[in-house]
């Protein structure tokens, strides 16, 4: 990001061009820690202004898929998940799924979608897909107590393993991150990118174990294949770490090595191409 020299006399900031690598500044982004909080909080509320159920559809969607996948992979093809109820099986994978889906979402048509601030003024242009990305952990947050109270309802004890919950989260959170990275960068110069979200999305979502056990992926070289997808550890890891089932192997070293290749070239990707942003969105 660029370096900023304050004149205390004058109060002149100058901005120059950034440094080293990536050019990522956490000083300077903590300087602007105010526009990220604003930034999320306007997405909060246009995401639920004039809604009429509100908050109720962070809950509404993964009841209904959880329903019917329950009924098509649970009871009609009888997807084998061990000894637990095919519901919480799903729903436990939703959540993490679901948190990814929005962020990267909202984070590929983000840069498009905030033109008039990229045209305007300056700031750290990352700040736009990062707060797009914190402003879905609303959502995540109340569909996680529903997933705790439909596992009282099924009388599945909670461990203290929960707590990988919240790595597990920021790794959810990186995977968006990262790809929304490449696909607001791209989304500027070509905006067939937000068309194409949703079809990734979908397929993305099949080449994930969410309503299907990993197992029935061959052991060895094609799982570590499978598990280039980083949400195969994340959702992986929020099994194990809510129902204490069989601890997560390589996949979920895997899957977090693949997130990092994918962040380190998506932010040295966003800061090659951020000084066109202004002039072409």
């Amino acid at each position: 990001m660029a370096e900023h020299n304050v004149n205390s006399a004058s109060q002149v900031v100058t901005i120059s061009p950034s440094k080293g690598w990536l050019g990522i500044d956490l000083r300077e982004l903590w300087h602007y820690r105010e526009l990220i909080y604003f930034l999320t909080w306007r997405d909060i509320k246009v995401r639920y202004k004039q809604a009429t159920l509100g908050v109720a559809w962070a809950i509404l969607q993964p009841v209904v898929t959880t329903a019917i996948t329950s009924i098509v992979f649970g009871y009609l093809l009888k997807v084998d998940t061990g000894n637990l109820p095919y519901p919480v099986f799903t729903l436990a994978a939703l959540l993490p799924w679901h948190l990814f889906q929005l962020s990267l979402q909202k984070s590929s048509v983000s840069l498009v979608g905030n033109a008039n601030l990229l045209t305007k003024i300056y700031f750290p242009r990352i700040i736009i897909p990062l707060s797009s990305v914190l402003a879905v952990l609303v959502d995540f947050a109340i569909s996680l107590i529903l997933l705790f109270v439909v596992m009282l309802i099924f009388k599945l004890p909670l461990t203290w393993n929960i707590l990988w919950l919240i790595p597990l989260t920021l790794l959810a959170i990186l995977t968006a991150l990262a790809v929304g990275f490449w696909l607001s960068t791209l989304n500027v110069q070509y905006r067939d990118i937000q068309q194409m979200v949703p079809f990734l999305l979908q397929v993305w979502m099949y080449a994930t174990p969410i309503v299907y056990p990993i197992t029935i992926i061959p052991e060895g070289t094609i799982r570590y294949l499978y598990s280039l997808n980083p949400m195969v550890g994340v959702v992986q890891g929020f099994r194990w770490a809510l129902f204490d089932d069989s601890p997560p192997d390589m996949t979920l070293l895997v899957s977090a090595v693949a997130v990092m290749i994918l962040l380190i070239s998506g932010l040295f990707f966003f800061r090659r191409m951020e000084k066109t942003f202004a002039d072409v969105v």
